[in-house]
């Protein structure tokens, strides 16, 4: 806190000095002044909390200093020291602000009362003031999110809109002439890391930039407002005031300005003209429209009229998935990267490429990709790292609406996708081919012992249906007979002992019942066991 003393005898200021603990009342700086000139010139320099002052000095009394001060300086608490007794000196001091009033010679315990007095009176002011500044602060942060949350409510609720339209031209965010407008849409490019390393990534803190420059264009006069649109966070609605016929104009002005602040020039769509509010959420729709359908290829277009975009003609994926799907089986480099750019050379040589075209196309060669991998054998159940691959490089794909487009990025992620799932489907059928294997390995080793088909898919974690199909496919045999073909070769070689019985041998290679083994041998061979083991034909 700091204190001026104000007296045009130097031994006067240097006794107030002497007389006052200013540690105890929480002063630590301590200026002085021999006159009224000097003393309004600290005043206006230093802001000192309280003013310790003679009221009668050659520069004009103390009640002309309070006075001359008043209009910058009150905040300040005056202690008036005069020579004279006169209740007229004291109301003047009293209504000019002074906190108190000491006669000389000046007693220590009065003006230490006297400076408490003062100290505490403006530590009070100034804790009501702070509180009123963060109050005034937090208003003014509130009223623009308030302001922009019933602009949007406009459209997103038309049901409470006339509610919502009396407060906001109640705050005078909407003029009440105002009874018909055009809307405008302006969406931040996500994918600009540039742009954005600018905010240090702050969107809200970009968002209040781009909005600022908008009304900028849009206040003066009234033309307009521009606000957050609070259900989708990457869209600023820009809407205009009457029919609008200017709107390009005034969008035109509004992107240069982005261009001179920013060096970034935006993409906008509008609606068609309508009734305010009521046709807000038709016209929303309007803009959004015109943004998804504009033609991409057109670098140096940057305002989008509803009215001239043209849905165009959708070229289908589907077109192309045959060819995904044989250069995925193929696993063949040259054939991937071909098959990955014909539709992107399709619509290029069209000459159209649309936001929502390439929306379409992501979701459509994503939904592709599932697919194939839904059907690729090998497939087991909570097998998901296939899939999980897909979902990343759906988060890598270019951005849809960026504000450029790159054919080549587009390139390199479909290439990269049809890569991505060619490998899947290899690293399953190997993975089939293996387990596979492992089965018929397993038979080998285990063939004296009980194989059920349940069995052996409960021990490699597949289903019955799974091991009995897959198997077949692999060896050309089905499982059961496969298992049988085993014993019966080992049978055939424990044949050439001649001490061991059939009956023996069947049991020894998994076979319990004799009748049942020569049932399957004969089958198998074509003759019985006895007459393979004398050598004979039947």
């Amino acid at each position: 806190m700091k204190a001026l003393i104000v007296d045009d005898e130097a031994r006067v200021r240097k006794a107030v000095r002497l007389l006052v603990n200013w540690e105890m009342h929480g002063i630590d700086e301590i200026e002085e002044a021999s006159g009224g000139f000097e003393a309004i010139e600290r005043m206006r320099q230093d802001k000192p909390a309280i003013v310790i002052m003679d009221m009668m000095m050659p520069e004009g009394s103390g009640v002309d200093l309070m006075a001359a001060v008043n209009e910058f300086a009150g905040t300040i608490k005056f202690i008036v020291v005069s020579g004279r007794g006169d209740f007229d000196f004291v109301r003047e001091a009293v209504r000019h602000g002074g906190i108190d009033y000491l006669l000389k010679p000046i007693e220590p315990e009065a003006i230490n009362t006297a400076v408490a007095k003062a100290a505490a009176q403006w530590r009070l002011e100034q804790q009501e003031r702070a509180e009123r500044q963060k109050q005034s602060m937090q208003l003014n942060e509130f009223k623009p999110v308030y302001g922009e949350k019933l602009l949007t409510g406009l459209i997103t609720e038309p049901a409470t809109a006339q509610a919502a339209l009396r407060r906001l031209r109640a705050e005078r965010l909407v003029p009440e002439v105002a009874n018909s407008a055009r809307l405008a849409l302006l969406q931040v490019d996500t994918s600009d890391r540039q742009l954005h390393e600018r905010f240090a990534w702050d969107s809200d803190l970009l968002h209040f930039a781009i909005i600022n420059i908008c009304n900028e264009f849009l206040l003066p006069g009234q033309k307009g407002v521009a606000f957050r649109h609070w259900g989708a966070p990457t869209e600023i609605v820009i809407a205009v005031w009457g029919e609008a016929d200017e709107l390009p104009a005034i969008l035109q002005a509004i992107n240069d300005g982005l261009f001179v602040t920013l060096q970034r020039r935006m993409h906008i769509g509008t609606s068609m003209a309508g009734a305010f509010p009521e046709t807000l959420p038709g016209q929303y729709e309007e803009a959004l429209s015109a943004l998804w359908r504009r033609n991409m290829m057109d670098a140096n277009r940057y305002i989008h009229l509803f009215e001239d975009v043209k849905s165009g003609s959708r070229i289908a994926f589907s077109d192309w998935e045959e060819e995904w799907k044989v250069a995925a089986l193929s696993g063949n480099e040259e054939q991937l990267a071909a098959a990955s750019g014909r539709w992107l050379e399709a619509v290029r040589s069209g000459g159209y490429i649309a936001p929502q075209m390439l929306e379409d196309y992501k979701t459509d060669t994503l939904l592709f990709c599932a697919k194939m991998l839904r059907e690729a054998p090998g497939r087991l159940a909570g097998d998901e790292e296939p899939l999980a691959i897909m979902e990343e490089l759906a988060g890598k794909s270019p951005h849809v609406n960026a504000s450029s487009l790159s054919l080549q990025d587009w390139r390199e992620w479909s290439c990269l996708l049809l890569q991505r799932l060619s490998q899947a489907i290899v690293q399953r059928q190997a993975h089939e081919k293996a387990k596979m294997s492992d089965i018929a390995a397993f038979i080998e080793q285990n063939y004296q012992a009980e194989l059920s088909l349940q069995d052996i898919a409960k021990r490699f974690f597949v289903s019955r249906e799974y091991v009995s199909r897959k198997f077949k496919l692999e060896y050309g045999i089905n499982i059961t007979d496969y298992i049988s073909g085993i014993r019966i070769d080992k049978a055939k070689l424990l044949m050439v002992n001649p001490n061991l019985r059939i009956a023996k041998i069947a049991e020894m290679v998994g076979f319990h019942d004799e009748k049942y083994f020569s049932k399957v041998f004969k089958k198998q061979e074509g003759i019985s066991p006895k007459a393979y083991r004398q050598g004979e034909t039947e």
